[in-house]
């Protein structure tokens, strides 16, 4: 059968990307978002200072901040007015991460580089303390905002990071992030310069992504001594 469709005169109609319908998402506000390890809702700067500095300034402080914008905080009150500023913000929504109870805040993150009109959204500014980090309840937490971001309607989910920032890479792998390049010379952090590793997942990914993640997350994958029986990039895999 001879295919009879006219050639693509590239001078006269060149390849473009499809058409997207639908509507723009809305920003995201600073709600709760309940799990069964975790509570993420708005700040409470006063609070969150009380119980995230005694966290965050011990021996580890250097480690924890090296690649954040922040600096490490000197006294709970420098970290509370910096909650403050985040609270009002407009340009980033930040989260406090809280156990599932609400009662002890355990770290924060951000939604940021929040675009709407391309329906793009990242997620940042993540500050995990010790007693969170490397826990079900930080990957729970991180679930969270990327199942939130997918139900407002994005279709590009990011993750960027500083490229010499192993963890922070290898935590992006583990969530289901596809690496993408990195950008070198892209930034001056703290005086010093930074390559940016980006990472990305999209509304394509999502189903098979969150199917892993809840998989992971249900009781039956860990053993009475709270051992994962299951890694969560071998739930994607499979």
């Amino acid at each position: 059968m001879t295919d009879r469709t006219p050639p693509i005169d590239p001078a006269t109609n060149p390849p473009r990307g499809p058409l997207v319908g639908g509507e723009t998402p809305t920003r995201p506000r600073a709600e709760t978002l309940q799990g069964r390890h975790v509570r993420l809702g708005p700040l409470d700067p006063a609070k969150d200072a009380a119980d995230l500095f005694p966290a965050v300034s011990g021996p580890e402080k250097e480690r924890l901040f090296a690649y954040l914008f922040d600096a490490p905080f000197e006294s709970e009150a420098a970290l509370r007015a910096a909650l403050e500023a985040a609270a009002s913000a407009d340009a980033a929504v930040t989260l406090a991460i809280r156990d599932a109870a609400g009662e002890r805040t355990l770290g924060r993150a951000s939604f940021m580089r929040i675009e709407p009109g391309h329906r793009c959204i990242e997620v940042g500014s993540i500050l995990f303390s010790p007693a969170l980090s490397r826990t079900p309840a930080a990957t729970e937490a991180m679930y969270l905002m990327a199942a939130h971001a997918f139900a407002l309607g994005y279709r590009r989910y990011e993750w960027k990071c500083d490229a010499l920032n192993a963890p922070s890479r290898a935590a992006a792998l583990r969530f289901g992030f596809r690496f993408e390049g990195i950008f070198e010379r892209h930034m001056l952090i703290k005086g010093r310069s930074r390559d940016t590793a980006w990472f990305a997942m999209t509304e394509d990914d999502w189903p098979a992504i969150k199917a892993a993640f809840e998989a992971w997350l249900d009781p039956a994958n860990f053993d009475a001594g709270g051992r994962q029986i299951r890694k969560l990039t071998e739930l994607r895999a499979g």
